[in-house]
């Protein structure tokens, strides 16, 4: 089975972390066995899942799914111990003062390492990634494109080797729709709606990608707009919230109606009020293509 990679990102604050879970969820479900990445040295769902500990190695949370939590320089490290093979060595390698210094400044180095394993099954370069489906809760929308370009400036920056070979690879198969799959999350409200157009064009005019747009926390009404005016000819706190929610709607209908034409898929979530964070990772995951 051909690995497919997913890229989940968006706007802080819109739910893209619980839309990745969905969705590794959604492929695991179907029989592949899927590693959802986190990005970054915190865990977000270390405390979402109650789990005990999160960290660079996948660790099994449902059937057919793992999670890791991934930095750079993790990647960076792993990748290195993978070709040097003596321990020793490579401890010797990282634990130089002019290589803490060298990783810690050299532009893209962090994010070169963060794609360089994310591709690595396609490309069948570096440690091995047993995984049918990766899905990455990747950085929010500025960090996002900074982390794609990546490879294209590092591959400009040193054009012969295999580090100018490697980065050419990378840049390769994240622009593959074959391989790589990007959604973009964003919220029904004006400014969310804006970032999330911003990046999808970015996407198809710098990398030639197409991004699914996912609107996420739509309010579904349980009464029609008919029933929602006659309440708010009422004198009472029910009229009150059955204008604001007619308004609310209204809004949202707006939004709904400009996401139809920022991506040929547009999927809808509604907004849903689940006390347990897997009872709405299962709810959001049914709704998702």
């Amino acid at each position: 089975m051909k690995q497919e990679i997913h890229f989940v990102t968006g706007k802080g604050g819109v739910g893209k972390s619980v839309l990745a879970a969905a969705l590794a969820l959604k492929k695991s479900q179907e029989g592949k066995k899927t590693l959802l990445v986190e990005l970054g040295d915190q865990s977000f769902f270390k405390d979402f899942f109650n789990l005990p500990q999160v960290g660079f190695q996948p660790v099994s949370i449902r059937p057919n799914l793992s999670l890791a939590l991934w930095t750079g320089e993790a990647c960076l490290q792993e990748y290195a111990r993978h070709f040097i093979k003596v321990e020793s060595l490579a401890k010797l390698f990282f634990e130089n003062a002019v290589m803490k210094a060298f990783i810690n400044v050299a532009p893209a180095l962090p994010e070169l390492a963060i794609l360089g394993k994310v591709t690595s099954g396609p490309r069948k370069h570096g440690p091995a990634l047993p995984f049918d489906c990766i899905v990455v809760d990747a950085f929010a929308t500025g960090h996002f494109i900074a982390l794609l370009e990546a490879p294209k400036g590092m591959a400009e920056a040193v054009q012969f080797g295999p580090m100018g070979e490697q980065s050419r690879s990378i840049d390769a198969h994240i622009r593959n729709p074959e391989i790589c799959k990007y959604h973009v999350v964003t919220l029904p409200e004006e400014l969310p709606l804006k970032e999330a157009s911003e990046l999808i064009a970015r996407l198809k005019n710098e990398f030639g990608v197409t991004a699914e747009l996912i609107m996420n926390k739509m309010i579904e009404a349980p009464v029609s707009e008919q029933t929602l005016q006659e309440v708010q000819s009422e004198n009472s706190d029910l009229s009150k919230f059955a204008e604001y929610l007619d308004g609310h709607i209204r809004r949202q209908n707006q939004m709904w109606a400009q996401a139809q034409g920022l991506s040929p898929e547009v999927t809808r979530v509604p907004l849903y009020f689940e006390s347990s964070a897997w009872a709405l990772v299962e709810k959001t995951a049914e709704v998702l293509k």
